[in-house]
């Protein structure tokens, strides 16, 4: 099956790409994550939204997102950002909670 997404920009174009790439790589290593994990996937809103510095996601304690995608265990400082998230090996850590 064909995912059509629509993108305006340059930024917006990469910010696709890096999510697009960090997808399945995220997903194809939940089965590392403890059995009782809870994974959230959750948008940032629109451009607009999310390049404003005072936003709600780049203000909340223990989320401070800097870039998107970032991969987090709310409450601890593990994080990947951006490529960090499509790389097997670093997403497989973070799961696995080594």
């Amino acid at each position: 099956m064909v995912k059509e997404i629509h993108v305006q920009g340059l930024e917006a174009y990469k910010k696709a790409v890096d999510e697009n790439k960090a997808d399945p790589v995220v997903m194809r290593n939940l089965k590392h994550a403890e059995e009782d994990a809870v994974f959230i996937h959750c948008g940032v809103g629109d451009r607009a939204f999310w390049k404003d510095q005072s936003n709600a996601f780049r203000k909340e304690p223990g989320l401070e997102l800097k870039s998107v995608p970032t991969l987090l265990k709310v409450g601890q400082k593990q994080r990947l950002e951006e490529g960090q998230c499509a790389n097997d090996d670093l997403v497989q850590m973070l799961f696995s909670d080594e």
